[in-house]
């Protein structure tokens, strides 16, 4: 069976969507390695800021596969692992392809230039989703192709676009997701909806975020605590959006320290933050849609409840599919 690029760079995406969210303030970026007669060796993504890149995690992957080498799975900072790969790669990788979602980085922040990891590897060729537009991190693909790497960019370029748009929206504004979780009739009522890695999921993005924007029925009646103890992370900034500004103090959420709560009739506040997540139902759904740059639906495989997203008409370009413990995960944007 003939497999072609596509089929791999798709692989590559499918890994990099399960972390988007949660890799702020860096871009989320996947990486397949292939062997020489187009056998999948390794698929990884980059998981958050500080961590090894998507290249260096598939890279340390593969060197064991190809090597049977597990010292290197021992270590878990990108500088380890790329001097690893630099004394002891014993031109393994001489027959390896290299797919990415994003052009290699050329700089050397706080993690090593991938792109000269690249070369001198060995590695011939290179396939690129998108090009980085990001000045101090883009250049990869010339120092690879000075190297003599076999470079094809733009690989599946609407789609790696779409992946990299949270990162290129927050460098020069501010990027706006709405998540919410329903049942199959649409409900989102009556109770947990989700599952328990889709609520550890959301948490992480919680401790990722820089505001937390909720309603205030929504605060008022499930009194909740919007932290993210399931990760055990920080405890975001909260925008409550309500006509009126009385609350009881001792719901949870206003109880917790160096923590800012804002009491709004406006979404003004949102011009202070970089990385927002809005969290509700229908109504808060429809006071903010205009504003969001994505959306993000956890869909429970059950039915029940009174009330949700059952009469909200509304048509979505979904960018990603996943499913994790039962839930279904999709990332969408409103089809304009």
């Amino acid at each position: 069976m003939v497999i072609d690029s596509n089929f791999f760079m798709n692989l590559a995406l499918r890994e990099a969507w399960k972390y988007q969210g949660l890799t702020y303030p860096n871009p989320a970026v996947g990486c397949c390695i292939v062997g020489s007669n187009n056998e999948l060796i390794a698929v990884e993504a980059h998981q958050k800021a500080g961590s090894p890149h998507a290249e260096i995690m598939a890279l340390q992957s593969a060197y064991f596969k190809l090597t049977n080498n597990s010292k290197i799975l021992e270590l878990t900072s990108s500088i380890d692992i790329h001097n690893f790969l630099l004394n002891y790669h014993n031109n393994c990788f001489k027959n390896i392809s290299l797919y990415t979602t994003l052009e290699p980085c050329s700089h050397i922040g706080k993690t090593p230039s991938c792109a000269s990891l690249i070369c001198v590897l060995g590695i011939k060729k290179v396939f690129v989703g998108f090009n980085d537009i990001n000045v101090e991190a883009s250049g990869g693909n010339d120092i690879l192709k000075k190297s003599g790497v076999d470079v094809k960019t733009l690989l599946l370029e609407k789609k790696s676009q779409d992946l990299i748009k949270p990162f290129n929206i927050w460098n020069q504004d501010k990027f706006i997701f709405f998540k919410w979780a329903q049942r199959l009739n649409g409900t989102t009522d009556d109770g947990t909806v989700s599952s328990a890695h889709s609520r550890k999921n959301v948490h992480a993005m919680r401790d990722i975020c820089d505001l937390l924007v909720i309603g205030g029925n929504t605060v008022r009646t499930d009194r909740p605590t919007l932290d993210s103890r399931l990760v055990n992370g920080k405890a975001p900034d909260i925008l409550i959006i309500s006509r009126t500004k009385e609350f009881d103090k001792s719901i949870p959420l206003f109880n917790i320290e160096n923590r800012k709560v804002f009491i709004e009739d406006n979404f003004l506040k949102l011009d202070n933050y970089k990385n927002i997540m809005i969290e509700g139902s229908s109504k808060m759904f429809e006071l903010s849609k205009d504003i969001v740059d994505y959306f993000l639906c956890y869909l429970a495989p059950n039915m029940a409840g009174k009330s949700g997203f059952e009469k909200v008409e509304e048509k979505f370009d979904i960018l990603n599919i996943d499913q994790e413990d039962q839930d279904i995960i999709m990332w969408m944007k409103r089809e304009i």
